[in-house]
């Protein structure tokens, strides 16, 4: 279970990052195009490196069923629970990457 705690902090720091950068690249997109497309191009890059990480959770999930049989009960809540806020963070996230920068 350390396992998902450490990879949901990686996470959260990915996300946290992301949503900084479009913050940032909103608030300059008009002032500073160049800018803005800087932290919109690196807020793709912590989103990519959140959905890395997750990819690694539901491995380590997997492999888990796979060698050991049903996770126990804290660990798959543990696990749904962070799997779900993530998903449902990294969702609005790509949202904005998306509509900000769509041609």
């Amino acid at each position: 279970m350390k396992d998902f705690t450490v990879i949901s902090a990686m996470i959260k720091d990915e996300l946290d990052g992301a949503e900084n950068y479009i913050k940032e690249a909103i608030r300059v997109r008009e002032e500073d195009p160049t800018a803005s497309e800087l932290y919109f191009n690196h807020a793709r890059d912590e989103m990519k490196h959140a959905d890395e990480l997750h990819e690694l959770a539901v491995k380590k999930i997997r492999t888990y069923r796979a060698e050991q049989g049903e996770p126990p009960a804290p660990m798959q809540a543990v696990y749904d629970f962070l799997h779900e806020a993530h998903m449902e963070r990294a969702s609005r996230i790509h949202w904005y990457i998306t509509k900000y920068t769509e041609k």
